[in-house]
């Protein structure tokens, strides 16, 4: 049954039990776990739905003791029943202070205290519960979830390293799951009273990401136990924009598909004079060139491309490069807000992009996931006689192009 507003399906499940709303909401988990053709906006509706349903039936009972507090988890099914201190306890205990305190004091091997352990012990019953860990069949029971703050850390940082990854659409959706993805659309026209009107199909995109592992070990002395836990935070951020981050970022670009993520050069078919330019071997890149890829770009992908090439290819074909006037093409930013511009257009500097390969498009329409976030595990015993400490993280990624029409290539001829 398909409910078009929560109240409706609360009132479907009003009068349920507790033993059937949790069976449905164990259901509707199988269906976004295993159906790549199931209707998530309706399985929202309806696990909104049976949220209230559960809080209102719950609200006839006698409250819990002090402290204690009884969360239901509307994908699993379950409660989750701890005695947490109020911030803990509080909607999402991965972005707790708690958490993050004792997450980074786990892996220094530092003491926790009672409020901490009460938040790491927590965090694990809801990584078993959701079964997060599914994903990362090779960790061990002691694998903990980056907390939510450094995690978008991460991101954040990764964002500010340029490249393509900075440009590109950041997703955070279940694998296998089908998501639509809005293209651009013609604008309304005037309307004359009393005159029909035709409707009109929008074209939307959709795009459904695998799940790929990404790992990496890292290893420090062990004299880190005696680092605070800011300055080890910083460290751990640092360490993965620099290797999880960075081989998503080089994915994006030169990815496969196989066993890795699908990156733009390897994931859309490009055909010559439709997508594909080349210019010429000898003579090299002309303006004209430039101008006849900015005007192979399908309508409505304007708003937003952007020139994308690596730094080489940046200082040696359109450094200098004039149009018809005589004026430079290619203008620096005075502000330094970003590299420059290429005919109006913002240029992105990627070095894991070929020499003389130049993208042009809007790079809103390649999209990466990581849906799990990041696990982290530490091992004391593995360099145990070179008294390092290891650290593996681990996370479950992919990404692919997500509209082909939204980008242009640009390569030197051959012959």
């Amino acid at each position: 049954m398909k409910f078009k507003t929560i109240g409706e399906a609360f009132n479907h499940y009003r009068t349920a039990t507790l033993e059937e709303i949790e069976k449905r909401a164990g259901e509707i988990k199988g269906s976004i776990e295993t159906d790549a053709e199931a209707d998530i906006i309706a399985l929202n509706i309806e696990l909104s739905g049976l949220k209230q349903a559960k809080e209102n039936l719950l609200s006839k009972e006698p409250s819990p003791a002090p402290g204690q507090r009884s969360a239901f988890n509307p994908i699993t099914g379950g409660d989750i029943k701890t005695n947490l201190s109020q911030e803990a306890a509080e909607g999402d205990v991965f972005a707790s202070q708690e958490y993050r305190s004792a997450f980074f004091k786990s892996l220094l091997g530092q003491k926790l205290t009672e409020n901490e352990n009460k938040a790491f012990t927590r965090a694990m019953e809801i990584v078993e519960a959701e079964k997060r860990a599914d994903a990362f069949n090779t960790v061990t029971s002691a694998a903990a979830v980056l907390p939510t703050a450094t995690l978008n850390e991460v991101i954040k940082k990764a964002r500010t390293m340029g490249g393509l990854i900075s440009a590109c659409r950041n997703f955070n959706i279940p694998t296998k799951i089908s998501v639509p993805v809005g293209t651009p659309s013609n604008k309304a026209s005037w309307h004359t009273e009393g005159a029909a009107v035709e409707s009109e199909t929008n074209t939307v995109a959709s795009v459904s990401f695998s799940g790929y592992e990404i790992l990496k070990v890292f290893s420090i002395s062990a004299a880190a136990k005696k680092m605070s836990i800011t300055a080890f935070e910083a460290y751990i951020v640092e360490e993965l924009k620099n290797t999880v981050l960075e081989c998503i970022a080089d994915a994006i670009v030169n990815g496969t598909g196989e066993a890795q993520g699908t990156g733009i050069l390897e994931g859309i078919t490009w055909t010559p004079d439709v997508n594909h330019f080349t210019f010429h071997k000898t003579n090299g890149l002309k303006y004209a060139d430039c101008v006849k890829i900015v005007a192979a770009l399908k309508r409505g992908y304007a708003n937003g491309a952007k020139w994308a090439m690596n730094n080489s290819t940046l200082y040696t074909l359109f450094y200098g490069l004039v149009d018809t006037t005589g004026r430079p093409i290619f203008i620096t930013d005075p502000k330094a807000e970003n590299i420059g511009k290429i005919l109006g257009f913002e240029v992105i500097v990627d070095d894991n992009l070929a020499n003389e390969v130049i993208l042009f498009g809007n790079f809103n329409y390649m999209g990466y996931n990581i849906p799990e976030g990041v696990i982290i595990e530490v091992s004391r015993e593995s360099s145990f006689k070179s008294g390092l400490i290891d650290y593996r993280a681990m996370a479950v990624a992919d990404c692919k192009p997500i509209v082909e029409e939204a980008f242009i290539k640009l390569t030197r001829a051959t012959v």
